[in-house]
């Protein structure tokens, strides 16, 4: 298996980004991608390249002080390893350009467009956390979203992270007990969906009928009720946990409920 170490003096997004573009150039060639980020200090920079002549790794970094990157190059040759510079010969050919020196300030790409970089990690992390995926680390999510089938989960986790939000969406399922970890997280955290019995009773109806029928009694109004109540029941456990009413709401309606809650509370502790 061959090494790559990506360093960089900012996240190594883009460095990385750039190697897995160019990777897909060697199908069935089993590389392992090591990423040493926020590299600022010669000592740094010395002790990543002592790890790669021990490993025999390939260095591609984007370095855009001149002095770190002068020096991993330097060190780098002194013991015969190999670097690839992505971001010198760029800065340098568009400084001649622009007849105007660079910044060289490192990780300045990121904090430009740190909302952006939010949003998509954001929305990695609803995707991974629909519908009760991954619950063992629901701890890291800013909102967990519990509700039966048809409350709007999904699309209303998919909505928060757009904005910006960590957000995790766990279904209630009549006679299944939620998971256990539910327990451990912050209470301000936990948002339950309610509705209307006979509104979700039509909602799920025009869902059956989509599937041709062939869920038995989910749509079905005393099920619906058997299984409102369940929830009900469990979220009331939990006297600390927000209740949300979807009925007849849009999504970015109860979105923004949600976040008006979270706002509230914020600027509650910050009085305090």
């Amino acid at each position: 298996m061959y090494q790559v170490f990506v360093v960089s003096d900012g996240t190594g997004r883009t460095a990385r980004q750039a190697l897995n573009a160019a990777l897909t150039q060697f199908p069935g060639i089993e590389i392992d991608v090591i990423v040493h980020s926020d590299v600022n200090t010669p000592k740094e920079v010395r002790v990543i390249v002592a790890e790669a002549r021990k490993s025999g790794a390939l260095i591609v970094h984007t370095l855009v002080t001149d002095s770190l990157r002068e020096l991993i190059i330097r060190e780098s040759h002194s013991v015969n390893v190999e670097t690839i510079d992505l971001m010198g010969p760029l800065l340098a050919r568009l400084s001649g350009q622009f007849i105007h020196e660079p910044s060289q300030q490192p990780g300045l790409y990121n904090k430009l467009n740190k909302d952006y970089f939010q949003r998509i990690d954001a929305m990695q992390f609803a995707f991974n956390h629909d519908d009760g995926q991954r619950n063992e680390s629901l701890t890291e999510a800013d909102v967990v979203l519990l509700g039966v089938s048809r409350t709007f989960k999904t699309p209303i986790s998919i909505y928060l992270a757009y904005k910006g939000w960590f957000a995790a969406n766990v279904p209630v399922i009549l006679g299944i007990t939620p998971p256990a970890i539910l327990n451990e997280l912050d209470p301000a955290k936990v948002f339950c969906l309610t509705t209307n019995a006979m509104r979700l009773s039509e909602l799920r109806k025009t869902r059956n009928e989509r599937l041709g029928g062939n869920v038995n009694n989910y749509s079905e109004p005393e099920y619906v009720k058997r299984e409102l109540n369940f929830a009900n029941r469990f979220y009331h456990m939990h006297p600390g946990w927000t209740h949300v009413n979807v009925t007849a709401k849009s999504i970015e309606e109860i979105a923004s409920e949600i976040l008006a809650i979270m706002a509230g509370r914020k600027k509650s502790e910050g009085q305090g």
